[in-house]
């Protein structure tokens, strides 16, 4: 049941150096690895975790130093992938997807809530969350690309809606 001392000794350290490595290798990378996620943001977030659980489990040097490299380059990938896409709207749209709007001028946009696999009742549920009582309060409702609504109350000056799919439909 109990494990001897070295193994246990091995853990906390490859542990804690994992975990400095990664808080280290993200304060680095800046706000943008932490922001809201799009799905690559997912994925690397899932492989990071992956790999963590490797340093932490792993009772060889290899796979630390191994990992170690690991994190290092799905950080650096996310940097330029995301230093690209900030310069390129051709890369921006191959790894972004463009917001979608779901409720506008008091009509539900069925094609479009079908097509992202929205109900009614989860936009109602955004719209009271932003306090509104009335549906009629409400302009548009807005699927954003990490997945979360806006609601927006008035369209009067609505220079935000410029990218959104559905607008002027």
């Amino acid at each position: 049941m109990f494990v001897d001392l070295p193994s246990l000794a091995y853990t906390l350290i490859t542990v804690t150096l994992g975990y400095m490595f990664v808080v280290l290798l993200l304060r680095i990378s800046g706000k943008r690895t932490l922001s809201k996620w799009n799905s690559f943001d997912l994925v690397v977030t899932i492989a990071f975790g992956s790999i963590l659980s490797g340093i932490i489990l792993s009772k060889e040097v290899t796979p630390f130093f191994q990992s170690i490299l690991a994190f290092g380059l799905l950080v650096l990938y996310q940097f330029v992938l995301t230093w690209v896409s900030a310069r390129s709207s051709v890369i921006q749209n191959l790894i972004k997807a463009e917001p979608s709007l779901l409720f506008y001028k008091g009509q539900f946009r069925d094609k479009t809530i079908k097509k992202q696999r929205v109900t009614e009742e989860e936009i109602l549920a955004a719209i009271r969350s932003q306090g509104h009582g009335d549906i009629g309060q409400v302009a548009a409702v807005v699927l954003e690309t990490d997945g979360s609504f806006s609601v927006i109350k008035d369209l009067e000056n609505s220079s935000s809606l410029k990218n959104v799919r559905g607008v002027g439909d």
